[in-house]
């Protein structure tokens, strides 16, 4: 069959684009500095966004609707939906547990919520941002997940959810959390947002709990520029999160398509006059917050490519361990539990009390030699303005109800470890465009700095 003219011009277009790459891109990347983290495009995902532009489709169309496929088909799931950003996969997560229709599960105001001090900022968001009271447990050196063993003393009647984050793609005790689930009858959110593709006993990051949560920001395992998704095997949660995502409307109908459901104008729902269009029905107080399809043509190369960034990564992070393995009387390198399977967003390390260093002075160290560090996020994010300059109630484990404005310094001393992970804990880059060469180099000037110090 002969190709249309609109295919030819197609070809052709992408044909200059793929000259352009080679020309403009084609060389490998070094580094003078050596940044924490970082994108890694090839001529396919440039190819793929051309063709999405050619389309002159704005919103999600055929691109995004291959990426959900592809997506749910690798992570194993029934769902999977994508959304801007993974912090607003979090929000649509953590919102769709208000819904109505839960009935009795629904989360309300007031309701507790299991999570930790120590990560990012939009984990805890999403809780204060619904009503709900955040309960902050201790973390492990080492691992910097929650402490699995301290969470069922930090359960009261009020609690109705866990939310954490698998910290930098290392995973925490889902056993021991699945098991406090089903005996509290909680809820679980897997942030997995540092975590796409690592394991748990042979089962993905994300697919063990009731929804899992991921970011494509360039940072990330795979990236869409901006970008996120939520997955779950759960229908119904499914539909509800669609619905917090497109609007809030009670209508599945993807855009440009009407009638899907073939029920638009036969129904009586709320106070509205029977038949009302189903397109302009709202069942919860929702947002928007889709991508496009440039985004999702991104991703759809992308995700082809994942596994071997995860090899990659794997293989950076094995290289560090084993580099830097001597200055252990110095350092506390990562520690990966029996059955996890880290994807390895970052390498953490931290420096041990009482040497002759701080996190501090190696951190500057770094980057004053060009090689780039980053904190554990938030630290301590009962330190950050976002908390100590609003009026904000939470739980500490073992305390009771505290509103931000009368925080103590004592208070603190209740999460030891999470004081420990701000004051001593930073990590560097893993990410797939590093290669030997970088890897060596970060291992070689943090030798360099503890042997100056020693």
């Amino acid at each position: 069959m002969e190709p249309t003219k609109e295919q030819e011009l197609r070809a052709k277009v992408k044909k200059a684009a793929s000259e352009y790459y080679s020309e403009v891109f084609g060389n490998k990347r070094t580094f003078d500095y050596i940044p924490p983290s970082g994108k890694l495009l090839g001529e396919e995902e440039l190819l793929n966004m051309i063709d999405a532009s050619l389309d002159m489709w704005l919103t999600a169309g055929r691109f995004n609707k291959e990426f959900e496929s592809k997506f749910a088909k690798y992570m194993g799931v029934k769902h999977a939906l994508s959304t801007n950003s993974g912090s607003s996969a979090n929000l649509l997560a953590f919102s769709a547990l208000t819904s109505h229709k839960l009935g009795d599960r629904a989360l309300k105001k007031g309701d507790e919520v299991i999570s930790v001090a120590a990560g990012f900022p939009t984990t805890i968001n999403p809780i204060i941002q619904n009503g709900l009271i955040p309960v902050f447990v201790d973390c492990e050196i080492g691992t910097y997940n929650i402490d699995a063993g301290k969470i069922e003393e930090a359960i009261t009647p009020k609690t109705k959810a866990i939310f954490l984050a698998h910290t930098l793609g290392n995973s925490y005790d889902l056993d021991k959390i699945i098991e406090l689930s089903k005996k509290y009858n909680l809820w679980v959110i897997e942030d997995s947002c540092d975590a796409l593709g690592g394991e748990y006993k042979g089962k993905k990051i994300g697919t063990i709990g009731d929804i899992g949560t991921f970011s494509f920001y360039p940072a990330h395992h795979l990236t869409m520029g901006e970008g996120g998704a939520v997955i779950t095997n759960d229908s119904q949660l499914y539909k509800i999160i669609m619905s917090f995502r497109d609007w809030g409307r009670d209508c599945c109908c993807p855009p440009g398509k009407d009638g899907v459901c073939a029920k638009r104008f036969s129904q009586q729902l709320g106070n509205l006059p029977y038949g009302y269009d189903h397109k302009y029905t709202y069942s919860h107080v929702g947002y928007n917050l889709k991508i496009t399809d440039w985004q999702a043509a991104l991703g759809c190369s992308q995700i082809d490519k994942l596994d071997g960034f995860l090899e990659i990564r794997k293989r950076n992070a094995e290289l560090l361990t084993k580099l830097l393995s001597h200055l252990e009387d110095y350092l506390i390198l990562p520690i990966v539990k029996e059955g996890v399977k880290p994807s390895w967003f970052g390498y953490l390390i931290s420096v041990k009390e009482d040497v002759p260093f701080s996190k501090q002075e190696l951190v500057e160290y770094l980057e004053n030699h060009k090689i780039g560090t980053r904190q554990l996020f938030a630290g301590n994010i009962l330190r950050q303005p976002m908390i100590v300059d609003n009026d904000i109630n939470f739980r500490i484990a073992n305390s009771s109800l505290m509103n931000s404005k009368d925080l103590k310094e004592e208070d603190y001393k209740l999460i030891p470890n999470t004081e420990f992970i701000m004051n001593n804990t930073f990590w560097v880059g893993t990410f797939p465009a590093l290669g030997e060469e970088e890897i060596k180099r970060i291992a070689k000037t943090i030798e360099e700095f503890v042997k100056e110090k020693i």
